[in-house]
């Protein structure tokens, strides 16, 4: 894997064909190798939506980075599930 160093890992980030809202981060541009492939059976075409640097001072919309970055080191890759949206709906009086 690439790093700049133990603190800053480059990664890049797919969006699932399949699944709106998921996404895949790599430690190495196009490396799908070390992905299950009942998973990306299941996230269908990635497509690279972008390239960032990871570290611990960054923040993520939605992931916590020191898990991802954890993720990254382990096993090469961190999968981004959708929300859990629970749509709440109003009583008619």
């Amino acid at each position: 894997m690439s790093k700049l160093n133990d603190n800053v890992i480059p990664c890049w980030v797919y969006r699932s064909s399949r699944k709106d809202a998921m996404y895949l981060y790599l430690a190495q541009e196009d490396d799908f190798e070390n992905i299950p492939k009942p998973l990306l059976e299941r996230f269908g075409q990635a497509t690279l939506v972008m390239k960032i640097e990871l570290h611990p001072g960054r923040t993520l919309a939605r992931e916590e980075i020191t898990k991802v970055m954890a993720n990254l080191r382990k096993q090469g890759f961190h999968l981004q599930l959708p929300p859990d949206i629970q749509p709440h709906l109003c009583q008619g009086e």
